[in-house]
């Protein structure tokens, strides 16, 4: 018995196969359905099989009225092997791209994330764009359904980039694919490029809207990044409006990451309320004392108003995933599309050669009488000998051999029609059949052209409401420490060397953010650069203590210090640019018994003036002396600096406050990101000091007057003219009047003093806008006029046009005659870099001797340049 055992033991083994083995082969099977099947689409059609399944379903119903979702999905299934939920989803994704399925009913938003209502309430049917671009029987390529009973496409032949259209997104067994949606009109664009030769670069569009910078986009592919922000609007200074939202992100998941960065105390907001019905909207209240600028930018640092969204482009391509660009992708679309029309073309070519031959049959039949022929035939074999027999003279006519079917078709003809035949009508219907062969053949001889107006009737007949929604921009980067709210308190223990936001007990510093680093410099001359904690110790004996920023350029520290080795005082003014986190620098020479004797932090590079006391056995003569820190140069951080005494000093005390070395703060403006920088970025605008604005004029007729801080915001497209303001300039401009469609010319001086609001100076009228605006003393503008069919042009000095009034004033009418365009001419002395660039008003020779000539330049270590954190 027990061999019986050990034998069919032995059997069994013999037959088991390894798991090893099961796995590899059946989860290749099953990575390859998932990709082929499921999740990637076809680079022909752009579709899903469940979505190509569910458009075939719908052709077969489609009689052009509005079919239940329900139903719809029940077609869908004779050839999608899959329950009716994924089915129900793919329709409904379908319907809410606006694209190929016309809807009906409650299909959801995707900017609220609402959720469609369920198949039996809503409608649809296949948009007019789909029944002309998606389906043609004639060049489809068919295969059997899963269960054999009907026949489905393999893809459908469809003649436009709908997959870049569209969009996709899927995941399958170790390969996801993700394609972003692109604008319609200007797919058609780069397709026609494509066909004249020429290089195309389409970009992304957001049926949500929002503003995307695409400088990172890589043409879709993998290891690329579009960077999506919402647009944001300042209402007042103390709301501000979220119209459009980022791709991918709806108005309930923005509102809540919202709640959680104000919770996490990154920003500072009263209240949030979403208002939004047909156009988003959602409306934040900002807690008092809260600037709207750096609220705006701590929203796209902090929430979901900006989200980064990678791309992976991978289609099928010959039952194999690839992964390629957009613009390949484009190119194979376009080539795909020359291929079909002129298959199509050729297939119509054949159907009018096949009517032209029968009715030339038809009519050699009917007018040489060879139905008469026919009439004594006893059997169905002469009947069809004689007819041939009656076409004989005529075939060397005919582009292709007679054969049995057409003398068939030809015994098929009514006595009726043979009765009521017109050569006349015959004649016209083989001219007209004659004329659409032609036509079809210069299509076919000039295919390019005629794809060219292929896609040129498609943007007439669909391009109409399909313009870019999403505006491109190039952002700027945002650091978070600079915007963050201040949602600590910064607290030092000096003696004990306790830096932190808990030690509430302790001396107060200032307020903080929880993302901020925090420098130290000590009695010894050590000076350290640490992020903050709740307690984190430094070091004993503490000078100073507050928020690190690194590169900021403009804080100098003036430090005198005692050198253990020589006994000697040294003095020593120098920056602190860029330090490695929890790392001890050494201010001094290093040598022991050293230590800091006198220590200032100055904002803005300011240089007092200190008495120095001497020690009573000190053999120098002068014992009291006074000593300024502008004297000497700003160095490196590990400089050892200047000899102030060699004697012992008693006390250093301050005798005169500084002013800045530094000079002023020249400020550029980028007109692409619409920011304010000291980096040369963009236009000059000016030299700025203390209390110097910043006048701005908008394209809708503003003005408004702004300080020069690096976080204030401007709308690049509405910026029509930005520079230092002088309150002694004048404003000439040229606006229209919507109300009376006239132009109006005023010239005016700034009245008000409010920072940060807008004051408008022209008609209110919402079609009135400002058409060109200079503060130069003599401003001159060149007007092109109509006069009665003549065009004529018009120099007008704008300052003897009208004298200067209120900001309020209406302003003179500046021609009786239409007028076609109103430039300004750029006066000689105007910088030709561009209109926004302004000279600064202190030239080089006057901010040296501001300066007292003072080195600018900062000499940095090798560790401060290798130490970047």
């Amino acid at each position: 018995m027990s061999e019986e055992n050990d034998l069919s033991k032995e059997e069994s083994l013999h037959d088991s196969v390894p798991v090893t083995g099961m796995y590899k082969e059946w989860f290749l099977d099953y990575a390859s359905y998932v990709i082929l099947e499921r999740a990637v689409p076809a680079i022909e059609d752009g579709l899903k099989p469940v979505q190509r399944r569910i458009l075939h379903a719908m052709k077969e119903m489609d009689d052009g009225r509005f079919n239940k979702v329900a139903n719809i999905i029940g077609q869908s299934m004779q050839y999608h092997p899959h329950g009716d939920a994924s089915i129900g989803d793919a329709i409904v994704n379908i319907g809410q791209k606006e694209l190929l399925i016309e809807t009906q009913g409650n299909w959801g938003d995707v900017r609220t994330g609402d959720r469609a209502a369920a198949a039996r309430y809503i409608e649809a049917r296949l948009s007019k764009f789909a029944l002309d671009v998606v389906f043609n029987p004639q060049t489809t390529e068919w295969q059997l359904s899963y269960d054999g009973r009907k026949r489905e496409p393999v893809t459908l032949p469809v003649k436009f980039p709908l997959l870049l259209a569209q969009g996709v997104e899927g995941i399958a067994v170790g390969l996801s694919t993700k394609i972003l949606p692109h604008n319609f009109c200007e797919l058609i664009a780069g397709s026609i490029e494509i066909l004249k030769g020429n290089p195309t670069n389409v970009l992304p569009d957001f049926i949500t809207g929002g503003l995307a910078d695409f400088s990172e986009y890589n043409g879709g592919q993998r290891g690329g990044k579009v960077k999506v922000r919402a647009k944001i609007e300042e209402e007042d200074s103390k709301t501000i409006l979220i119209k459009e939202i980022p791709y991918g992100t709806t108005t309930d998941s923005l509102i809540d990451s919202i709640l959680k960065a104000n919770d996490k105390g990154k920003i500072k907001i009263k209240k949030v309320v979403d208002n939004t019905a047909k156009d988003v909207e959602i409306a934040i209240q900002l807690a008092s004392g809260v600037s709207p600028d750096v609220t705006i930018d701590a929203l796209y640092a902090f929430t979901d108003c900006e989200v980064s969204i990678s791309p992976n482009a991978c289609v099928i391509i010959e039952d194999k995933p690839v992964f390629l660009n957009v613009n390949e992708i484009l190119a194979y679309n376009t080539k795909q599309t020359k291929a079909l029309l002129k298959r199509e073309l050729e297939i119509r070519k054949a159907e009018l050669m096949e009517k032209l031959l029968f009715s030339s049959l038809e009519k050699i039949f009917i007018e040489n009488r060879i139905y008469r022929d026919i009439e004594e035939c006893t059997t169905w074999e002469a009947v069809l000998e004689a007819i041939d027999k009656g076409l004989e003279p005529y075939k060397p006519d005919f582009y292709r051999e007679i054969v049995q079917d057409d003398l068939l078709k030809l015994t098929e003809i009514r006595i009726k029609r043979i009765s009521k035949f017109d050569t006349f009508k015959a004649d016209e219907l083989m001219k007209k059949l004659q004329g659409e062969l032609k036509e079809v053949n210069y299509n076919l001889r000039h295919l390019t052209d005629y794809a060219i107006k292929y896609y040129e009737n498609l943007l007439t007949k669909y391009g109409k409401g399909r313009e870019r929604k999403t505006e491109i921009r190039t952002f700027d980067t945002i650091e978070a420490t600079v915007v963050a709210a201040n949602n600590a308190k910064l607290y030092v223990n000096r003696t004990d060397g306790f830096v932190g936001s808990g030690l509430k007990k302790d001396e107060f510093v200032c307020d903080c953010s929880d993302l901020d680093d925090i420098i130290v410099i000590r009695k010894d001359g050590k000076c350290m650069v640490s992020k903050i904690q709740d307690k984190n110790f430094m070091g004993k004996d503490i000078l100073h203590v507050a928020v690190f920023r690194k590169g900021d350029e403009r804080m100098v520290y003036n430090l005198i210090y005692l050198d253990g080795a020589s006994g000697r005082a040294m003095v020593k003014r120098f920056q602190v640019l860029a330090v490695t986190r929890d790392k001890e620098y050494d201010l001094t020479k290093g040598t022991k018994g050293s230590k800091a004797l006198y220590l200032t932090a100055n904002a803005n590079g300011e240089a007092e003036i200190v008495t120095v006391y001497l020690t009573q056995g000190a053999k120098a003569r002068v014992k009291v002396f006074d000593f300024d820190f502008s004297t000497i140069d700003i160095k490196g951080r590990g400089a050892g600096g200047n000899i102030l005494t060699k004697y012992p000093v008693r006390k250093i005390q301050l005798k005169m406050e500084g002013v800045s070395t530094l000079g002023g703060l020249d400020i550029y403006y980028d007109p692409i990101v619409g920011r304010l920088n000291t980096d040369e970025r963009g236009d000059l605008i000016g030299n700025f000091l203390g209390d110097d604005k910043i006048l701005v004029v908008y394209k809708t007729g503003d003005y408004e007057l702004t300080s020069f801080e690096l976080t204030n915001r401007y709308d690049p497209a509405n910026v029509i003219l930005i520079e230092k303001f002088d309150q002694d300039k004048i404003i000439s401009a040229i606006y229209y009047d919507g109300g009376s469609k006239t132009f109006y010319v005023k010239r005016f001086q700034i009245e008000t003093t409010t920072l940060n609001k807008k004051f408008n100076f022209i008609t209110d009228h919402k079609q009135s806008y400002l058409k060109v605006v200079s503060t130069e003393k003599q401003p001159q503008a060149s007007v092109v006029f109509m006069k009665g069919k003549d065009e004529e042009v018009m120099e007008y000095d704008l300052d003897m046009l009208i004298d200067v009034k209120g900001w309020k004033a209406i302003g003179n009418k500046l021609s009786s005659y239409t007028i076609k365009d109103i430039k300004l001419i750029e006066s000689k002395k105007a910088n030709p870099e561009g209109p926004s660039k302004v000279k600064s008003e202190v030239d080089e020779d006057e901010q040296i001797e501001v300066g007292k000539t003072i080195d600018l330049s900062v000499k940095k270590d090798d560790e401060e340049q290798l130490g970047l954190f």
